[in-house]
């Protein structure tokens, strides 16, 4: 079993299906030649050919669209955006088409593909480069969003999303990149999608959160727990559709609940899980439901990133917050 960074998860992912699987096909700008600029497709194409892995112009657009007519053929593309911040042209052919084939053709016809980019902050990136647009397709009605937190949900999951009969958003954590190392068994097993996964149990505090901040929420247990508070951690993994129902199930345990994300607040994905609690779990909760998500600003530059994305003090000053108010 090999150790893996994300990045290295994300291409075994691509290699496995396209081996055992000839519908499956790579699209995106210098995924071929030089293997996608974070190298997520190296090797892909001496592998498989320029017909199955297409370097394309920089035209998000067309690689969107040309993805949904593939698809709409019986192919299963997994179309590359190079980052998050250049995704928005494809919202028309994502939003008016890819999501909507399988209802507008009655079920004749399904759109099996694919879109991935690096999503968020922490590199020190350009802010068109450090963007994180995964609230905008929760809201589109015939999408998957999916966001990985470490390398063997970033194998699992890519897997599950290829195989998927319907469109999926893939929005892969920049920062997890190479962040660290997991051991990944390159054995096809796809992960559950729609699920969420709890990390680490407790009665105290429910930390919900998904993709990097899962870091941090991790740290900011690990310190909490040195102060006797336990709290349960769960990784969404899946945007859309949502898993409420552990959601709710650990919060009815724990009576409190604090949401982590890295978009911005205002709109956020964090928002709908609090409205779900408030909706459903409302008699279980023995404090307010806090979230802690970037703030409403333009995605600085370096120097004031780490400012910007949540922080571990930020998280421990939540749930401290939460405990007193209980």
């Amino acid at each position: 079993m090999a150790e893996l960074n994300l990045v290295e998860a994300v291409n075994h992912a691509l290699a496995y299906e396209m081996e055992h699987d000839p519908a499956v096909l790579v699209l995106g700008e210098d995924v071929g030649v030089n293997g996608g600029v974070f190298r997520a497709t190296v090797g892909l194409q001496a592998r498989f050919g320029p017909a199955r892995v297409l370097d394309t112009p920089l035209a998000e657009t067309a690689i969107a669209g040309t993805a949904i007519g593939m698809a709409a053929m019986g192919l299963k593309p997994v179309a590359e955006i190079q980052f998050s911040g250049f995704i928005y042209p494809t919202i028309d052919h994502i939003v008016n088409h890819a999501s909507r084939l399988r209802n507008r053709t009655r079920g004749r016809l399904s759109c099996p593909m694919v879109l991935r980019t690096p999503s968020g902050g922490g590199i020190h990136a350009p802010e068109h480069h450090s963007e994180n647009p995964e609230a905008l397709f929760t809201n589109v009605p015939g999408l998957r969003v999916v966001v990985p937190s470490s390398p063997q949900r970033a194998y699992g999951l890519l897997l599950a999303a290829i195989r998927d009969p319907d469109p999926v958003v893939f929005l892969e954590p920049t920062r997890l990149y190479r962040l660290f190392k997991q051991e990944v068994a390159d054995d096809g097993e796809a992960l559950p999608l729609d699920v969420c996964f709890t990390l680490r149990a407790g009665n105290d505090i429910t930390l919900v959160s998904w993709g990097a901040t899962l870091q941090e929420v991790q740290a900011a247990a690990d310190l909490l727990a040195a102060e006797g508070v336990m709290a349960e951690v769960l990784d969404v993994a899946t945007l859309k559709p949502l898993d409420m129902e552990t959601i709710l199930e650990s919060v009815t345990r724990t009576g409190r609940c604090v949401i982590v994300h890295e978009a911005a607040q205002t709109g956020g994905f964090g928002a709908e899980i609090a409205a779900g609690l408030a909706e459903h779990g409302l008699y279980s909760l023995l404090a307010p439901v806090r979230r802690v998500a970037a703030y409403d600003v333009v995605v600085p530059l370096a120097r004031l990133e780490s400012q910007y994305l949540p922080s571990v003090e930020r998280i421990v000053d939540a749930v401290r917050k939460t405990m007193e108010a209980s």
